[in-house]
Parts: C-alpha cells; structure tokens; sequence
C-alpha cells in the first residue's frame, strides 16, 4: 500500500496528541478544581501564547505555539517537586488555602492520578463504543477453537511433536479459549521457549516449543518481530454477539489490561536485550503511525486513538520524577514515612529525571529518523 502523504501525518498526529494530552490535563483540572485547588493557567500546547481567555476563576484558558502536549499550571506550584517554598509560604492564607501544597496528602495524590486515569478511561471507552456498535466475535461453536489444521513450512511445533488434529487449550499454564490469545501469546514472545497443553484423543499431553523469530510487515512495511510456531487453525464460523454497556466497559478494562501487559514484557525484552530498541517510537513515529491509520479510515484511527491514550496513561504512572508516576511515588513514601522527602532530596531527583526524559525524548527522536524510508529504515 502507499504512504500517506506527509500533511496526513501532521494532521494524525495533531488530532491524536491534541485532544489526548488536552483529555488528561483536563482530568488533573477537574479533581483539583473538586478539592478547591485554584489553577492560574490552563495550556493547549507549550511556548509562546497564540490566544486565551481568563474565567472567572481567574484561569487563563490558552492556547500555545508548539503543539506538542499541554499543562495546567496550579496556584502555588512553583517549583517542579511541587514543594512548599518560602514564597508559598509568604502568601495570604485565604490564597495559600488554595493552593496545590496546601490539601492533605490524598487529596495530591489523587489531582496527580486524575491525569493517567483520565487517558485509561478514554481507552476503555473508545474499545467499549466498539463493542457496543459491531459486537463482540464468537465461535458459532466453541468446541471447535485451537484445533491444530495444517503447518507451515520448517514448523517448530510439528519439530516438536505437534500432531494435525491438537487442540491447544493452555500456553504456560495460562488457559486459551481463542485462537486470537494463542497468536498473541505466540507473537509476543519470539525466540523464547514455552510450555504448551494440548488435548489429542481425549487426553493431555505437555509439549515444549521454541518459538521461532520472524520479522512480520503491515501494508506500510513498518516491521515488527514476532514470535510464530508455524501452525495453522481450523477454519471456524463466528458470529457476533450484542453487548451491553456494563458489560462493554468491564471488557474494554479487560483489554486494557492485556495490551499494558504486553507493554510491560515489550519493556522487559527491550531491558534484556531480546528485542531491538529499534521497536522503541516517539513523536515521528507516532505521526506516521498516526497519518497511516488515519489513510485507512476512522475506524483504524480511532483503534489507534485508544492504543495511544493507554500508553500516555503508562507512561504517566511510570515512578520516574517529573512523570505523574514519580509524584506519587514519593507521596507513597511519604504516606509510608509519616514525612515528606527533603526539599532537596526532591529537587535533585526532578533534576535527574528530567535529565532522563529529556535523554530518553532525544533518543527516541534519532530513533525514529534512522527508521525512516529516507534513511534506509
């Protein structure tokens, strides 16, 4: 398929960051304005500001040069641990009352959470929408799933000892009642050897397999390695079945669930060196995944929308400094300790971790130029 042009990318990648970023600093807005917390600035994007208005609540509402994320900025919060300072401490106490520092510790804890808690919620929304309008799919009949049809060639599971007519009902002791979470299981983990149950004439048998690593393409050719067995499904008939509100939001956390613990063993493979860091994307790549699903219509978009706003919420809670993750790390500490780390304690720990994200965002970056078709990637 052909690229999208390079306009379909900004535009992509404007409508997926924008309302996100927007979408969760609006979630920080609301529980802090809930607990009294006054806030002196409100900004779609960073630098230099295009056009705003002041409430009545005296929030400037703006918007800014450089599309690139969003803030709000709480009274009081003068520096980047959001530490008590002699300047908050200067202030009138009907103002100061008002203020980020001044609200017992819970009540931070859950202004800091609101952000990331926002960004699941609008995943698990998005994928429970889906749900409710297409439905979800299901076997006509379930005792037909992970039947084993064919190989393909130089199959590690027919090396293995994998039988044409197998039902794969367990990978790793963990129970698969769809085909889809067998590819998934398989596809997240090339190369690494895993336990699967099969059932053959009524009985059980246990077989280790080496998953064998493959580098699979998307319509783009945008690359990714996956793990593959090298077996084929009977074919099944599927319909799709009604679902409810309830029980769409109960399966889009369900989902969500998932896709973050893929992220989690993604990271893990990336630490220990058994995936290429190369599979690690920021800004560019994310708008050129971005003007891509945005070629192949809403629907694609809007998936990836979702995909999108659960990783912002991961990333969030990760207990670096700076990040909302690293906030409430040390609130927990400080729950823990009966006290509050040391201003300076802090100080240097924001340092560091804005040293780490401002390398990280550099790295990243690099990353996703080398990959481009230009560059040869």
């Amino acid at each position: 398929m052909q690229d999208p042009p390079f306009w379909m990318w900004i535009v992509g990648f404007l409508l997926v960051l924008g309302p996100l970023v927007t979408l969760h600093e609006l979630g920080h807005y609301l529980v802090g304005r809930l607990f009294g917390v006054k806030a002196d600035a409100f900004s779609i994007g960073f630098g230099k500001e295009l056009a705003g208005w002041t409430d009545k609540r005296g929030t400037r509402w703006k918007l800014s040069a450089l599309p690139l994320g969003g803030y709000v900025q709480f009274a009081g919060d003068m520096s980047a641990s959001s530490q008590p300072s002699q300047e908050w401490l200067s202030l009138p106490a009907s103002e100061r009352n008002q203020t980020f520092q001044a609200k017992p510790l819970w009540q931070r804890a859950l202004i800091v959470a609101a952000g990331p808690a926002t960004n699941l919620l609008v995943a698990v929304g998005i994928i429970a929408a889906f749900l409710m309008v297409y439905g979800k799919p299901v076997p006509a009949d379930p005792a037909e799933e992970n039947y084993v049809a064919s190989f393909t060639e130089k199959s590690a599971a027919q090396a293995a000892g994998v039988h044409i007519g197998d039902r794969i009902i367990a990978i790793d002791g963990k129970a698969m009642t769809r085909w889809e979470e067998v590819k998934e299981q398989i596809a997240l983990r090339p190369g690494t050897r895993m336990t699967f149950t099969l059932e053959r004439g009524g009985e059980r048998l246990t077989i280790p397999i080496t998953t064998a690593s493959s580098i699979a393409r998307d319509e783009f050719g945008n690359e990714s390695r996956i793990g593959l067995i090298g077996v084929m499904p009977r074919d099944v008939e599927r319909k799709f079945e009604a679902v409810g509100p309830v029980e769409a939001v109960g399966m889009g956390f369900v989902e969500c669930w998932q896709i973050t613990r893929f992220m989690v063993t993604g990271i893990k493979q990336i630490l220990v060196g058994d995936r290429s860091v190369k599979e690690l994307g920021g800004p560019i790549k994310i708008a050129k995944f971005s003007g891509e699903r945005l070629s192949l219509g809403w629907e694609q978009f809007v998936s990836f929308a979702a995909l999108i706003s659960l990783n912002l919420a991961f990333i969030n809670l990760l207990p670096i400094p700076t990040l909302d993750g690293g906030h409430l790390a040390f609130y927990a500490a400080e729950a823990i300790r009966r006290k509050p780390a040391s201003q300076r304690s802090q100080e240097w720990a924001y340092r560091t971790g804005i040293a780490f994200v401002l390398a990280l965002m550099l790295f990243v970056t690099i990353n996703d130029i080398a990959s481009l078709p230009i560059f040869g990637g």
